[in-house]
């Protein structure tokens, strides 16, 4: 099976021989174990500002947005962690600093929350947030696109933006409604108030809740570890896009799963899961989306969202 043009595009870059080791001031990236020297199969990131709730920052941004690019191409990875530092996931946008515009043609411009959330949405691997305190505006909307979210039950969650006299960000307007539905969405952007992760209003944006905060992250490592053991990524990732990028009807899906899994019937990935099974032994699943992508793959067009050259630097 031929990997596609999209899977292998990205450019050549040297990864870490340690993420603990990479100059990161506004984010931690730790192997789990963290005594490991070298990468594991779970990377923990860390939202890190001790003193500042992990607000975030254009410098926070431009370290999510490299470290992601590295985890994604990384094949060591198979799972990723997002957590914060202390007592607070993240505070929101880091008001000292504030918000900047009409500094730019309104078309160059390209927000830093949707960067985010973006080079989370297309990391190809399983990201599991572990949301140990409060997340308010881009704090909880960069979390919208991980693949699953455990929370303290009592940590406030608020979509703020219309108390700050602005609108969605990091392309919430878009996961938000699908992940809870558009009635509650709209009830939250429009009140703007914070709300308890347990209450009903955002019910189903946590798949796990935990009832101390300190019972978050080994909830989130459980289900990574079980990830890690047990699942193909490049099964995970695929299901991911066929649900986020569907065909638009139940006869287009149809057409799209018929495509996609008569391909994957000959994969590697495949034979090892039947295989492990019927030997009922733990599988060991080594295919890759930038070495084994069906040819179906990418099924959508790519956009372009780099915008104009000068906004190519982070």
């Amino acid at each position: 099976m031929a990997p596609s043009s999209y899977a292998t595009e990205k450019k050549n870059v040297s990864l870490p021989s340690s993420y603990s080791s990479l100059p990161f001031e506004h984010i931690r990236v730790t192997h789990h174990p963290e005594s490991s020297p070298t990468p594991t199969p779970i990377v923990i990131v860390t939202l890190y500002r001790p003193g500042k709730h992990n607000a975030f920052t254009p410098q926070m941004r431009s370290e999510i947005v490299e470290a992601f690019g590295l985890l994604d191409i990384d094949d060591r990875v198979k799972c990723i962690i997002v957590t914060g530092h202390g007592r607070i996931f993240c505070a929101g946008a880091d008001l000292e600093i504030g918000f900047r515009g009409g500094e730019e043609r309104i078309n160059d411009h390209r927000d830093g929350g949707g960067q985010t959330a973006l080079a989370i949405h297309h990391c190809r691997k399983p990201i599991i947030g572990a949301l140990q305190g409060s997340a308010v505006g881009v704090g909880i909307t960069m979390t919208l696109p991980m693949t699953i979210r455990v929370a303290y039950r009592a940590a406030k969650i608020g979509f703020v933006f219309s108390r700050r006299g602005l609108v969605m960000e990091a392309c919430s307007s878009y996961f938000l409604p699908r992940l809870i539905g558009m009635s509650k969405a709209l009830h939250l952007v429009t009140t703007g108030a914070t709300y308890r992760a347990d209450d009903p209003l955002v019910e189903g944006l946590f798949t796990q809740l935990a009832d101390k905060p300190e019972e978050v992250l080994p909830k989130a490592l459980g289900i990574a570890e079980e990830i890690v053991k047990n699942t193909s990524t490049m099964a995970s990732y695929l299901m991911k896009e066929m649900m986020y990028r569907d065909a638009g009807s139940a006869e287009g899906q149809h057409l799209l799963d018929s495509r996609l899994i008569y391909e994957m019937f000959s994969s590697g990935d495949n034979k090892e899961g039947v295989k492990s099974f019927l030997e009922k032994r733990q599988p060991n699943f080594t295919g890759t989306i930038t070495k084994d992508a069906p040819y179906a793959y990418p099924w959508w067009q790519p956009s372009d969202i780099t915008g104009w050259p000068k906004l190519s630097r982070l």
